[in-house]
């Protein structure tokens, strides 16, 4: 039987490193575990959350095709919208901060979304203010990934119940990178009812760094989704560390990925260097590809 395109999101690939988590990680009995989510039909962890935030909303009859949705993005969450919504049949307005790389902004326009660009000095915060205020001026409807319960509800019925299955159980310690949250969340809230001493690990920015995909907001704009007592430990990653392990993800184990998900890897395999006995997972969230431009790769 065919599938659709939407039936085709999740049920990712969770693969072994062989080569990054290195001999004394082995002798230690550690497991370190990546959950592909590149290979999501619009390349990324979102497609979950983008798909589950309008079907959730048609069936509460909060929307309906031909409506107009808007959203503040920095990337990953936008693509996936405007992949779902040119599935569905709406109209796809995405604000994001001009100094995203021009592949995230051609793969939106190539889905048929609209763009909106803020200034990069005011980063997200500000990206978010332009998408309330265009829906208070009645242009849209925004999902508001931030603050929607059907964000985080998508891993907690598709990304968490997968690792479970896929590590028959085993899995010790989830680790993922932190922006809108709504990974940790879900997957946290999943395997706490299966085993709750499975520790789930946050990744946010050392002060100073700036990595696509992962966030330390101010207070303020702090996702209304965000739990802290979901995550039993937050750890700071550098940006150089992020982009050179990023790398070495694509030249030591063949995994081309974003810079979030070379962040992600570095804690866990911080943690591997403490663990014994260990089955560690970390979420790869995009692929690299989106990330040409910006330099971190070699010409």
């Amino acid at each position: 039987m065919y599938k659709t395109l939407e039936n085709s999101v999740g049920d990712t690939p969770l693969v072994r490193l062989k080569r990054l988590p290195g001999a004394a990680c082995d002798a230690r009995g550690n497991v370190v575990l990546a959950k592909l989510e590149g290979n999501n039909p619009a390349g990324s962890v979102k497609d979950r959350p983008a798909l589950s935030m309008i079907v959730h909303a048609e069936q509460r009859g909060d929307i309906k095709p031909g409506d107009t949705l808007i959203e503040a993005t920095s990337g990953n969450t936008g693509i996936a919208l405007a992949m779902a919504a040119a599935m569905r049949g709406y109209r796809m307005i995405l604000v994001m901060p001009e100094n995203q790389s021009v592949e995230r902004r051609q793969t939106m326009r190539a889905f048929g979304a609209e763009l909106v660009l803020t200034p990069r000095d005011g980063g997200m915060e500000v990206a978010r203010d332009v998408a309330e205020s265009m829906r208070n001026e009645g242009r849209g409807i925004i999902l508001d990934q931030f603050a929607n319960p059907d964000n985080p509800l998508a891993h907690y019925t598709g990304t968490g119940p997968e690792i479970w299955r896929q590590t028959e159980g085993r899995i010790s310690h989830f680790v993922s990178s932190m922006g809108t949250t709504g990974t940790i969340m879900g997957v946290s809230r999943f395997l706490k009812e299966q085993d709750p001493g499975i520790c789930i690990v946050g990744c946010q920015p050392e002060d100073g760094s700036q990595i696509p995909g992962i966030r330390k907001w101010p207070e303020a704009y702090l996702p209304k989704i965000f739990d802290r007592a979901r995550v039993d430990r937050i750890e700071s990653v550098a940006q150089g560390e992020a982009e050179e392990m990023t790398r070495r993800l694509a030249r030591e184990e063949g995994i081309f990925a974003g810079i979030s998900s070379g962040g992600a890897l570095a804690v866990a395999l911080r943690l591997a260097g403490e663990l014994e006995n260990a089955t560690i997972v970390s979420i790869v969230c995009d692929r690299g590809d989106r990330y040409l431009s910006t330099g971190v790769f070699p010409a």
